[in-house]
């Protein structure tokens, strides 16, 4: 079994999880989270804490276990404190604006990108260069996050485009004659 899943889970206050059908169920103060359980894998919660074991002694269902133990980690993080990813805009003219579900960016085309966020994540824009990602899924506040950024990635020569606010990206030097 992998070094990772034999790590338990500690479950804390507020939390509750039920096991069932082959899905696991996480419900915590911001929602509920659920994941299919993969075959060969079990879960159970003793004393208030996961415990990842395998069924079948293979190589897939051992790699499984570690992934497993980090998706259910997630999602006990993600019910209790939740993610968030932050995104910055460089560039003249570059702006973004949250307007409730949608996220408005102007990021140097003929026309404004309009991108729409997926249920259970919120956006926010403290400045006009600032993206800030919320939601209870890392997955998909990570997704997100990286669909916004594929609109224009920061290119090499000035750097100008959509940065994750902890991304350093190497400048090229200029072409010399």
């Amino acid at each position: 079994m992998s070094r990772v899943a034999k790590n338990p889970i500690q479950v804390v206050a507020g939390v509750e999880v039920l096991i069932e059908d082959g899905q696991i169920a996480v419900k915590g103060p911001l929602g509920t989270l659920t994941q299919a359980l993969t075959l060969g894998i079990s879960v159970e919660n003793i004393d208030g804490y996961l415990h990842i074991s395998t069924t079948n002694s293979t190589r897939e269902t051992h790699a499984m276990s570690g992934t497993m133990r980090a998706l259910l980690s997630n999602m006990v993080l993600g019910v209790t404190r939740g993610f968030e990813r932050k995104l910055t805009l460089v560039g003249v003219g570059y702006r973004a604006q949250a307007q409730g579900e949608k996220l408005n960016l102007t990021l140097g085309f003929s026309h404004p990108v309009e991108h729409m966020m997926p249920v259970g994540i919120k956006v926010e824009t403290p400045t006009q260069t600032e993206i800030l990602i919320k939601g209870m899924d890392k997955q998909v506040v990570g997704q997100v996050a990286a669909d916004i950024r594929s609109y224009r990635k920061p290119e090499p020569y000035k750097g100008k485009g959509v940065r994750y606010a902890n991304e350093i990206v190497a400048l090229k030097e200029t072409k010399k004659k």
